[in-house]
């Protein structure tokens, strides 16, 4: 009976999502990608690599995982580069190695049943100053990495690995009982409430001082830093300030911090991956994509420890000092699996995010669905956003959330430890006020998740035309909407365990029309908030009034039916 019922609903969103398409789609052609874009988006160069080409065993590389390899990388590399560029091949085996440095017009081709295992002695990773979770500071060196380069090619079916395990911290609650007690034997240290482990006393002294997040805000020099190298855990990928960057193929698992970061480059082309990390990750998320311009990100399949597809662009004062935005980016056709969020955006994005569009990804058990997340202090504006067909399957939280309050959690532990605001207190708008506007959404199905929308922007800066139409939810709650203005909501069917479909609080310019609800209590749709104004609900076969409750602060003029 259970299983009738789930085949049914699913029929159900399918139908619906059919009936609603506004078109179909266009004949596939070379340029098929771009004809559905909505804004104004150029081609996105690709790496054109020369034809030259070594293989690392050329250089002495050994397999089997025990003899490292870092010399025979660097020569391969550099005897492409004094050719003017070529590929690096990478033979089946097991390759231990010390960090890689890129160079321009370089494709690193890693044959299947390659596995490119970095080492764990953190000697070969010495502190550097970079740029880590949006601020100027210190970490490690990554395992890849590198500077204004162009044209550089990942290819091939091999796996790249982090050997992450070695830098992360782990807390109690995302293991088993049993795997706890094997990681608390394996060595490291225990915190004093014995709910996190450490791998080294030092680690444990550098996530006990103050900081941002992960970044200390105590310590400036990079002797104090340090002190405290093992606890700076680095990307495992990190291409800054470069042009023309290919993923196309590998696995990338296993990091010690971030999997994958491209920062400021231009034309990023990332397809057909598969970015792994364990669900108990720290800061485990699978690309961060910070202040690019001109990227897809296609046909990839994520399962990771934090946010999957990350769109950033700086945090606070240093994001707005650099400035540049994340722009022109086309993220379609990908499945996320565990992850705190399937596609996000922020909460680093003080240097501003415009015109992308998401299509056509699957997200499966993912915390969130699609995740905005920022606070006040950031500044920067985000618009531009164009997203449709997406698919959801039993989301722990919000299929679609809006959240301006973030704090640095995963919203499945704020929730859980009662740390959702929803202040309504007004302050001034300076630069450090973030804004979100200009978004679309449409097309969405969703079959399971503890709330199928949240959109809460902030009462000097609310959320801003947000449009949403031709969505199938099936949720314990419905629509929460807060602190935002010119929202249009239409076309909707929506399921929920509960009666309450609706709640509007202080939010004006807000449109809903033909929602589609088991109508069953009298306040199945609240509209609370002295602020709240100008809302209009309407529906073809519903008297939608019999079960609106409006709070005493509401004008009732303020509500048409």
């Amino acid at each position: 009976m259970i299983v009738k019922k789930i085949t049914n609903l699913l029929l159900a969103a399918a139908v619906f999502t059919v009936g609603c398409t506004e078109k179909s789609a266009p004949p596939r052609t070379e340029n098929s990608l771009y004809e559905t874009i909505e804004f104004e988006m150029p081609v996105i160069q690709e790496p054109q690599i020369p034809d030259y080409s070594v293989s690392i065993t050329d250089f002495n590389a050994i397999s089997g995982g025990i003899e490292i390899n870092t010399e025979a990388f660097a020569a391969a590399i550099n005897a492409v580069t004094e050719k003017g560029g070529g590929k690096v091949i990478i033979p089946p085996g097991i390759w231990l190695t010390g960090p890689i440095e890129l160079k321009s017009n370089l494709e690193l081709y890693a044959e299947q049943g390659a596995v490119i295992l970095f080492s764990t002695n953190k000697d070969l990773y010495p502190v550097i100053k970079t740029n880590f979770e949006g601020l100027d500071t210190y970490r490690c060196l990554s395992p890849i990495h590198g500077k204004n380069i162009e044209n550089v090619a990942f290819t091939g079916k091999g796996v790249w690995d982090g050997n992450g395990d070695a830098w992360r911290a782990v807390k109690k609650s995302k293991l088993t009982e049993s795997a706890w007690k094997n990681l608390v034997k394996s060595g490291g240290i225990v915190n004093a409430k014995g709910d996190i482990w450490y791998p080294s006393e030092q680690f444990k002294r550098g996530a006990e001082g103050s900081g941002d997040q992960n970044v200390r805000d105590d310590i400036s020099t990079k002797e104090e830093f340090e002190t405290i190298r093992d606890y700076l855990r680095p990307v495992f990928v990190s291409i800054q300030n470069s042009k023309r960057i290919l993923f196309d193929g590998p696995v990338f698992q296993n990091s010690p911090a971030w999997n994958i970061h491209p920062l400021r480059v231009e034309h990023l082309t990332v397809k057909n991956l598969t970015v792994r990390n364990p669900w108990y990750s720290q800061n485990g998320d699978g690309i961060d994509i910070e202040s690019c311009k001109n990227v897809l990100v296609q046909n990839c399949n994520f399962d990771v420890g934090d946010d999957a597809i990350c769109i950033k662009s700086g945090k606070n004062e240093d994001g707005r000092r650099y400035g540049i935005p994340c722009e022109n980016l086309i993220i379609k056709d990908n499945i996320v699996y565990h992850g705190h969020g399937g596609v996000t955006v922020g909460s680093e994005m003080s240097g501003g995010v415009r015109n992308m569009h998401v299509s056509n990804c699957t997200f499966m058990g993912t915390d969130v669905g699609l995740r905005f997340k920022s606070n006040r202090g950031r500044g920067g504006i985000v618009e531009n956003i164009f997203i449709s067909d997406v698919f959801m399957t039993n989301i722990p939280t919000n299929a679609i959330s809006f959240n301006l309050y973030y704090g640095g959690q995963s919203i499945s532990e704020m929730l859980a430890e009662g740390e959702m605001e929803t202040s309504s207190e007004l302050l001034p708008v300076t630069e450090e006020t973030p804004q979100f506007k200009n978004i679309k959404i449409s097309n969405v199905t969703v079959n399971g998740a503890k709330q199928a929308v949240f959109l809460q922007g902030l009462p000097e800066m609310p959320l801003e035309n947000v449009e949403m139409n031709n969505l199938f939810l099936k949720a314990e709650d419905g629509f929460q909407i807060i602190d935002a203005k010119g929202v249009k909501i239409s076309n909707i069917k929506l399921i929920t365990d509960k009666d309450v479909a609706m709640q509007i609080f202080n939010s004006l310019d807000v449109d809903v029309n033909e929602l589609d609800y088991d109508y069953n209590a009298a306040d199945a749709i609240k509209i609370n908030g002295s602020q709240s104004k100008n809302i209009t609900l309407s529906n073809s076969h519903t008297k939608l009034e019999t079960y609106t409750t409006i709070g005493p602060e509401v004008s009732k003029e303020t509500v048409k039916f």
